[in-house]
């Protein structure tokens, strides 16, 4: 199905990379809650995906009826049963993901704070920016070097060149 560049994304983040088999088994769920996800009655054209084993998407084609408060609640409280059902946090905005070569990495906040003042993260590192919106956003915008994510706004000070 052709989702519109202008789709809703929903990105989030797990705390921890999900084995294969879960990947597998929280696609499933992800496929069923879609399918079944309603607006005020109206069918969503919506899907989900997971990318890395540790970023569930969700995508909402607004063409045909859009996301409103009541199926966003929706949204967020199956993704609090698919914390709970893999024990996993997808709610931890302070939690960073980064590449370290073809690995992605998550770490909290402190963590990501010492490995730049180590050097480790720098300008060029890949950071992943779940603040993506729509389609367009989360293909130019969600995998960015430091230098051109809002990571640079607010760790500019711990950067070491």
């Amino acid at each position: 199905m052709e989702f519109s560049s202008h789709s809703r994304v929903w990105v989030y983040q797990s705390d921890r990379k999900l084995t294969d088999a879960e990947t597998l088994q929280a696609q499933v769920l992800l496929d069923n809650f879609t399918t079944g996800w309603t607006a005020h009655n109206h069918q969503l054209l919506a899907r989900a995906e997971i990318r890395y084993n540790r970023f569930l998407i969700l995508f909402v084609d607004e063409s045909q009826a859009g996301a409103s408060g009541c199926s966003i609640d929706k949204s967020v409280n199956f993704m609090k049963q698919l914390e709970q059902h893999f024990g996993i946090n997808l709610f931890d905005r302070f939690n960073l993901a980064y590449r370290d070569g073809e690995e992605v990495v998550s770490v909290p906040r402190q963590q990501f704070e010492e490995l730049l003042k180590a050097g480790k993260i720098n300008t060029e590192t890949i950071v992943f920016n779940n603040l993506a919106q729509t389609i367009t956003e989360l293909q130019t915008k969600w995998e960015v070097p430091f230098k051109d994510s809002w990571h640079i706004q607010l760790f500019r000070d711990l950067v070491v060149n």
